[in-house]
């Protein structure tokens, strides 16, 4: 019997067969199959990210027209002068930046507020889950025309609540250009504050309970607890929340074109906005690739400066 089953651990603990068709990881098979998972992936990617990024790049060297048939005549770097010379564009460009001001900082703390206090209860999170998250499903489109009913000047809900509050001369909310954007911020805030709500729901639920029955056993109150322990382990998730939403916020679009289309006198025109009415009103291809092109390395280095600095943070903390 010991005679067996020396034979039976022998073969058992052999080295594995190479050189066989569908063999380990490290076969040509398996490299085959990975690289035909990726190609449907990376037909895509090129297709429209690489691609278009790409052609916007030539483009911006062209006086492209979208009335005009080809690339349109060489220009150089005439429309990168052009575009960092002009007052429109860098007043678009500080338009995004106070949205961005107005919506990151909010959507970040509003979202950990809401998930401390809901991971607090032992039953019902389902609904607190639902309540919260339920306004990031709707559309832009949808949002944008609740939000103009309720910021409608003399019958809208804004007006109403603060007359109620006994302010008599309330502002027009869209059309005041002191607090257009505000509004708009406002209204992206209740809308999007869902998604990082649930990042941080997810992650408070990780955190083990017995680093909370430690620290309170080492006599550390609900606040130490919360700065000293939750906090700390919040790092990653606040990383990311904090890099989305500024990618996020750089890039808004729709609810301002839907609600202001950048109105009053430009007050809330954002450089996306600026770009497609260079690009499609005034039929300038040309000049709008350049524009997007320089606001896409802008939001990458402001990006990459924002997460070295939130990184920095958490390894401090």
């Amino acid at each position: 019997m010991s005679t067996s089953t020396s034979v039976h651990l022998g073969a058992g603990t052999g080295a594995p067969a190479t050189g066989k068709p569908g063999g380990g990881p490290g076969s040509g098979t398996a490299r085959w199959t990975a690289s035909g998972m990726l190609l449907p992936f990376g037909f895509f990617y090129v297709l429209f990210l690489l691609g278009p990024l790409v052609y916007t790049a030539v483009a911006g060297f062209f006086n492209d027209s979208l009335v005009k048939d080809g690339t349109g005549e060489w220009v150089g770097t005439a429309n990168y002068a052009e575009a960092l010379a002009s007052p429109e564009f860098w007043s678009s460009l500080g338009h995004t930046l106070w949205f961005t001001v107005l919506t990151t900082v909010p959507l970040i703390l509003l979202a950990l507020t809401l998930a401390l206090m809901t991971d607090r209860f032992s039953r019902g999170k389902w609904f607190f889950r639902l309540a919260f998250f339920a306004p990031f499903m709707l559309p832009s489109s949808v949002i944008s025309l609740l939000f103009m009913w309720i910021y409608a000047d003399q019958i809208g809900l804004a007006q109403g609540v603060v007359k109620w509050f006994g302010v008599n001369a309330a502002p027009s909310w869209l059309g005041d250009p002191d607090w257009a954007m505000i509004s708009i911020a406002a209204a992206t805030v209740w809308w999007t504050v869902g998604f990082n709500f649930v990042i941080y729901l997810a992650a408070l639920q990780e955190i083990p309970r017995d680093v909370y029955e430690a620290a309170a056993i080492d006599g550390a109150g609900p606040w130490q607890r919360l700065r000293l322990v939750v906090i700390p382990m919040l790092g990653r998730a606040t990383t990311l929340v904090a890099v989305l939403q500024l990618v996020a916020s750089l890039k808004v679009f729709d609810q301002i074109y839907m609600m202001t289309n950048g109105g009053p006198d430009d007050a809330t025109r954002p450089s996306l906005l600026y770009i497609f009415q260079t690009g499609f009103t005034d039929g300038r291809a040309g000049y709008a690739s350049t524009v997007a092109l320089l606001l896409f390395v802008i939001i990458l280095l402001i990006s990459l400066v924002w997460f070295a600095l939130i990184r920095r943070t958490e390894k401090e903390g």
